[in-house]
């Protein structure tokens, strides 16, 4: 039994994309326009087992159920332009090594210079959060969007009791990322950001 409506709120997402203003601006293909439906087909059981052995853990549950409804996105709003299908799901320092160990180096010279990162500033998901990351963490993410002007990951070092991965709206922008303790909680965030900003 799905415990998160995808599907309700994936289709008011999809109507509402598609009536903005700027849709036109989103490149979107015709039979997503006219269905209305800026998803694919649900991933069946077994290529969500399939990713998981591939990649070796388990997926989060939110997550697992939104596959159900669609393997893959193409749009949720201006900052992300498609989200991966399991086959596509992969670790996000085996795409992006050097990047991600820039990172890294910059955090460890911040904390040569006196900086770090407090559990209690850190553990926060709130307006109050701040956008600091920490570089082990970022490492171990799971990339599940292409990069646009943002990318999400998922986060396997932060497991709630329900299994559930820690997920995040990253960009160089920010610098940093907005973290939900949910890809559940991710995707409100950023339909509700979305909302805001058509």
């Amino acid at each position: 039994m799905s415990h998160y409506d995808w599907y309700t709120l994936l289709t008011q997402w999809s109507k509402e994309i598609l009536e903005s203003e700027d849709s036109k601006y989103f490149d979107l293909p015709p039979d997503a326009i006219d269905s209305g439906w800026l998803g694919y087909p649900g991933a069946t059981d077994e290529q969500i087992a399939a990713a998981e052995v591939r990649l070796g853990c388990t997926l989060p549950p939110s997550y697992c159920e939104f596959l159900k409804v669609t393997n893959g996105w193409r749009r949720t709003g201006y900052c992300i332009d498609k989200l991966w299908s399991t086959e596509m799901i992969d670790w996000h320092y085996a795409r992006n090594a050097s990047t991600v160990d820039g990172w890294i180096e910059g955090e460890a010279r911040a904390e040569r210079n006196g900086w770090s990162i407090l559990d209690e500033e850190y553990n926060v998901y709130s307006e109050a959060q701040t956008s600091m990351i920490r570089g082990q963490h970022f490492k171990s993410t799971l990339e599940i969007s292409q990069y646009f002007d943002g990318i999400y990951l998922l986060n396997p070092l932060t497991i709630n009791v329900d299994g559930e991965w820690e997920a995040w709206f990253f960009a160089y922008w920010i610098p940093g990322a907005q973290r939900y303790q949910t890809f559940w909680d991710l995707m409100q965030g950023e339909y509700q950001k979305f909302r805001r900003a058509k």
